[in-house]
């Protein structure tokens, strides 16, 4: 093996390990400010979002019918629907659109 890929692997190792070890050694007492607390609440729905909205539009043919099915997920979520009715109609909406903007 290339001896840059150990190189590589020990900094990558060493990062992810102060990135998860850095909160527990600097903040030992319970965090209190509303804010703060808040703030790291909507970290993880932030991330997964910014995650996941562009892999919506990226993993279809067309935008149109990532749009489509994005609308039917966000139309159907909104109504508080199951996640499996949200995930099988947005599929249908995808399915059904390039279906139909193949043939136009």
């Amino acid at each position: 093996m290339n001896k840059s890929f150990w190189a590589y692997l020990f900094v990558m190792a060493l990062v992810t390990y102060l990135i998860r070890m850095a909160p527990m050694v600097l903040l030992r007492k319970k965090i209190k400010n509303k804010f703060i607390l808040s703030f790291l609440y909507y970290i993880p729905y932030s991330v997964l979002s910014v995650m996941t909205i562009p892999a919506i539009f990226y993993s279809t043919s067309y935008r149109l019918s990532a749009a489509a099915g994005f609308a039917v997920a966000a139309v159907l979520s909104y109504f508080e629907k199951s996640l499996l009715k949200v995930a099988a109609f947005s599929c249908l909406a995808v399915f059904i659109s390039e279906l139909l903007i193949g043939i136009v």
